[in-house]
């Protein structure tokens, strides 16, 4: 057999096997007996074996295989994968009706609802039709490559009906027959249970060993897509078309005229719910109109034309055994009730929110008291109220103590607070809480440094303070437990790299109340060194835009104190930056190209996330939004652009690429 026969017969069997998949996994609808498929597969088998060079990455063969990950690698989603708002009743499903109706000046607009599956958000990105990356949702813009795990899920085709490119969104779940055969396995091998299916799911596709996910039996549905530069008119006919190139999509979909129509499908899906083989939390509730959904826009972190309706709140009856604190980054501690474990809506509860003392003296709550369990919107649990008639005498009533639980100084309230809070600034609890923050994304962004990790230095006294982690010893990190060469040199290398972070990132890791992510560039811009802001006025500080009397306050308070001076001191003589790097301050004020002007990105940039591209528009004075409008001034285009890309070209919009807008940038900065 000469090569080309031999590439055509491993093509055709290929093609075959995936349609013979898809009639069983999508559609349940098999056409040939397990036999059949067997032997075929067999066959397929056998000649990749004998002709490794002709595999194809989308054969069924390749779906588990691999060796396992040391770590899952950060890529950033094509489009931002946002959340939704949540509606909790027939009000709120009215409100979103008449806001979108004043909106558009229409006098009814068409919704599809879809099952709110209770899984983990994805997203697939097909290239020529072959799947090449798969994520998870992540903070909505950066997420963790899963590709080899959502590779083992037999209704994710590898190869779509189509060559196109196409970024799709779906949710990854556990049905409920693999759920409970997986727990029964864990339970006799003595193995700790899952909770419920999304606790399952979301642990199966974080295995670093895709043949462990293999096992789990995932399903998937596709609910909408990212980027893409597809034509269609409505979300209805999106669901169809997804499903035409081979994607599974949840069949109980509909489409609504009126909102009675909505309400009416949310009534009999909250009572059909128990008879799904799979969990759902809610209704999503979708403006069918694509282009309705392209005017009405985006929020900065939710779409206007989107809501989740949430089940109504659920409830349990437990007893409370006991009242443990715990103290956060800001000092404040927080009661939180241990419970007799008690199941609601399929997930074990033994821990439960008290919020504050005021609650614990409102409620009367008790130890040994028998309560009631709130599971409002499919959040955390809270315990609601005391069962009286239950109460034996043997109760004991809970009184807040005076001393921190951690460090044993002495608690205080802050004016009006109800919270109380632990005031040293070297309480362990405080500091290990502090080091979460200081390491995140948002502030010095040290990979490497995750909450686990830091729990271990602090185990370990290998830090007690932020300085600490810049004074790490390799052979000290070696010695801990699961802190091989490879993730010892790469966490020092991320902790060395993060010495040069501009001084916004420092600031916010620091943890000053009040001040976010937005609020310490705006001091580091006005302010230019960690010096002037330790010697700032208040008068000085309420002078900049966006910074009020509590913030201005709030960072007078925070210099004040000589141990955190000591701290930057500290941190200086260990070399990190202690100056903004970024844009001057007066260059918003002045007039450019970004002045008053309205930028949509798009498309994969390689020299900046999106986050730090829409920062520095924003700091010479223009505006960022989500989509293409007959407003846009200006479209900046990275790699595979779609529809926004096209959009822009129809509207006769500006557009740049990523090389003209480093070179505006870099000119605006000299």
């Amino acid at each position: 057999m000469d090569n080309e026969h031999i590439y055509q017969q491993i093509e055709e069997l290929v093609d075959l096997l995936n349609k013979y998949n898809y009639e069983y996994h999508v559609l349940d609808a098999p056409t040939v007996p397990d036999a059949t498929y067997d032997r075929q597969l067999q066959k397929l088998r056998e000649l990749e074996e004998k002709y490794p060079e002709y595999i194809l990455s989308h054969s069924p063969t390749q779906r588990v295989g691999g060796e396992p990950l040391d770590d899952f690698e950060k890529v950033e989603h094509l489009q931002p994968m946002l959340s939704l708002n949540n509606a909790f009743n027939e009000g709120d499903i009215r409100h979103f009706d008449q806001r979108i109706k004043e909106l558009t000046g229409r006098e009814t607009v068409p919704y599809v609802c879809e099952l709110k599956i209770d899984g983990l958000a994805i997203s697939l990105v097909y290239e020529n039709g072959i799947f090449v990356r798969g994520a998870t949702r992540g903070d909505g813009t950066i997420g963790e490559d899963i590709t080899d795990n959502l590779r083992t899920i037999p209704s994710i085709p590898l190869k779509l009906n189509t060559n196109e490119m196409i970024e799709v969104r779906g949710e990854a779940f556990m049905p409920q027959k693999s759920f409970l055969a997986l727990n029964e396995h864990r339970e006799k091998t003595g193995e700790q249970l899952f909770a419920n299916p999304r606790n399952a799911a979301a642990g199966s596709l974080r295995q670093l060993d895709p043949k462990i996910a293999a096992k789990r039996n995932l399903d998937m549905y596709v609910y909408g897509v990212g980027q893409w530069t597809g034509d269609l008119n409505t979300q209805s006919e999106r669901l169809d078309y997804l499903q035409q190139l081979g994607l599974k999509t949840n069949p109980h979909w509909k489409k609504c005229t009126t909102i009675d129509e909505v309400l009416q499908y949310i009534e009999e899906w909250t009572i059909g719910r128990p008879h799904l083989n799979y969990e759902i939390d809610g209704i999503v509730i979708k403006v069918d109109d694509l282009a309705l959904q392209e005017s009405l826009g985006f929020t900065a972190a939710s779409p206007r034309w989107a809501i989740a309706y949430k089940f109504p709140a659920l409830e349990a009856v437990t007893v409370l055994k006991d009242i443990e604190l715990s103290v956060g980054r800001t000092g404040v501690v927080t009661p939180t009730a241990i419970l007799e474990p008690v199941q609601i809506d399929g997930t074990t509860v033994q821990r439960a929110s008290l919020h504050n003392e005021d609650l614990i003296h409102e409620l009367d709550v008790r130890i040994g008291d028998t309560v009631v369990l709130k599971k409002a919107g499919d959040i955390i649990p809270k315990v609601v109220r005391v069962i009286l008639d239950e109460r034996t005498g043997d109760e004991e009533k809970y009184y807040m103590p005076d001393e921190c639980p951690a460090c044993g100084h002495e608690l205080t309230h802050i004016g009006d607070e109800v919270a109380l809070r632990c005031m040293n600034p070297n309480c362990p609890e405080q500091l290990q809480e502090g080091l979460i923050h200081f390491v995140s994304r948002n502030a010095m962004n040290i990979d490497g440094l995750g909450e686990k990790v830091i729990a271990q230095l602090f185990k370990e006294k290998l830090v007690t303070t932020i300085a600490d982690l810049y004074r790490l010893d390799r052979d000290e990190l070696l010695k801990l437990e699961r802190m091989g060469e490879k993730s010892v040199s790469n966490l020092l290398s991320a902790i060395e790299s993060s010495k040069s972070n501009s001084l916004e990132k420092l600031l916010f890791g620091l943890g000053i109340r009040h001040i976010g992510a937005k609020a310490a560039r705006m001091l580091a811009m006005h302010f230019q060194t960690m010096e002037n802001i330790q010697q700032a006025t208040y008068d000085e500080l309420i002078e900049i835009e966006d910074i009020g009397t509590i913030m201005a306050q709030s960072v007078i308070e925070f210099f004040k104190n000589d141990d955190v001076n000591q701290l930057i001191t500290t941190l200086k003589e260990l070399g990190l930056n202690m100056s903004y790097d970024g844009p001057l301050p007066t260059k918003a004020n002045e007039e450019n190209v970004f002045s008053g002007k309205t930028v949509v990105l798009t498309g994969r940039l390689e020299h900046f996330t999106r986050k730090e591209a829409g920062e520095l528009i924003e700091t010479y004075g223009g505006t960022i939004t989500s989509s293409v409008s007959g407003n846009t001034d200006l479209l900046i285009a990275g790699e595979r652009a779609g529809s926004k890309y096209r959009q822009a070209e129809q509207l006769d919009v500006t557009i740049w690429n990523e090389e003209k807008f480093m070179e505006t940038i870099n000119e605006l900065q000299r």
